[in-house]
C-alpha cells in the first residue's frame, strides 16, 4: 500500500482523520510521535518560518525544499497546503510536487493575491488536469473559499459551496474543504449534500472533535492556529518575562 493510498483511506465521513498542522520537520516529527496517522502543513505557518507572508509570496523552490525536508523526516503520509499551485501548470506541478515525497495537497479556489474567486469551471478543469497527471499518487483536497471570501449572502455562499464541491469531486478531488465554516448545522448540511468527504477547520475550539464527528466530517485540520498559539506564548509572556528579569519558564510568567 502506498502512502497516498493510506492517506486517502483515512478520509472517512463520521470517523475523521485529525491533522494538527505542522510547519517544519521538528513540528512534523512531534505530530507523528503523538500518534497521528498523517501530517499536514499550513501555508501560513510555513511562510512564517521562511520569512514571508502567506499568499504565494514564498518562492516555490523554497516551499518544495521545505516540503522535502518534512517528508524525509517522517514515516507517515504528508499532505501540504500548496495554496493555488504557485502558478505552475498541472504537469510541472505534479512532477515537482511528487518529487518531494509528499502525497497530498490542498489547492484553493481563490486568487491568493487578490482574494477573487476563480471561475468554478476553470478551477474544476485545473483539478482534473492535476488528477490526470498524478493518477492515484496524489490525494487532492480542494479548498472552497466561498465562506471565507464572503461570496454573497449566507444563502449564496452555501449554494456556491455546494456547486463547487460537486464540480471538484467530479473533477477528481478526494476531499473538499469549505474553509471558514464553524456552524455545526451548516457543516451538517454540507456533509449531507456534498458527494464526497468534507474537511473542516478546528478553529479556536468552539466545537469539539466529537461535534465534528457527529456532523459527518471526514477530515479536521488546524491551519496556522497551533503555531500562532505557541508563538504568542513566546512573544507575549516568555520574552517579556526575560526583559523584566523574571523566570520565563515559570507558570506565573504573564
Amino acid at each position: 500500500m502506498t502512502l497516498a493510498t493510506t492517506l486517502r483511506a483515512l478520509h472517512v465521513p463520521g470517523a475523521p482523520v485529525v491533522l494538527p498542522n505542522a510547519w517544519d520537520a521538528a513540528s512534523a516529527r512531534m505530530v507523528e510521535a503523538a500518534g497521528f496517522p498523517a501530517v499536514a502543513t499550513s501555508s501560513f505557518a510555513t511562510a512564517t518560518i521562511l520569512g514571508y507572508d502567506d499568499g504565494e509570496h514564498v518562492p516555490v523552490e523554497d516551499v518544495l525544499a521545505a516540503t522535502t525536508r518534512i517528508a524525509q523526516s517522517i514515516a507517515v503520509p504528508l499532505t501540504v497546503d500548496f495554496e493555488r499551485g504557485y502558478r505552475l501548470d498541472p504537469a510541472e506541478l505534479v512532477e515537482r510536487f511528487t518529487a518531494t515525497g509528499a502525497v497530498g495537497l490542498n489547492l484553493e479556489d481563490s486568487d491568493p493575491a487578490t482574494g477573487t474567486m476563480i471561475d468554478p469551471a476553470e478551477q474544476a478543469d485545473f483539478l482534473a488536469a492535476i488528477r490526470a497527471e498524478a493518477g492515484t499518487e496524489l490525494v487532492i483536497n480542494a479548498r472552497i473559499d466561498a465562506f471565507v471570501r464572503r461570496a454573497g449572502s449566507p444563502e449564496e455562499q452555501l449554494r456556491t459551496a455546494l456547486d463547487r464541491a460537486a464540480r471538484y469531486v467530479t473533477a477528481g478531488a478526494d476531499c473538499v474543504y469549505p474553509i471558514g465554516v464553524g456552524d455545526l448545522d451548516l457543516i451538517g448540511t454540507l456533509t449531507k449534500e456534498i458527494p464526497g468527504p468534507v474537511n473542516v477547520g478546528y478553529g479556536q475550539g468552539a466545537n469539539s472533535l466529537a461535534d465534528y464527528t457527529a456532523a459527518g466530517v471526514a477530515r479536521i485540520s488546524f491551519g496556522p492556529m497551533l503555531q500562532r498559539h505557541l508563538y504568542s506564548k513566546l512573544s507575549d509572556s516568555m520574552l517579556p518575562a526575560l526583559v523584566a528579569d523574571r523566570n520565563p519558564f515559570s507558570d506565573d510568567a504573564p
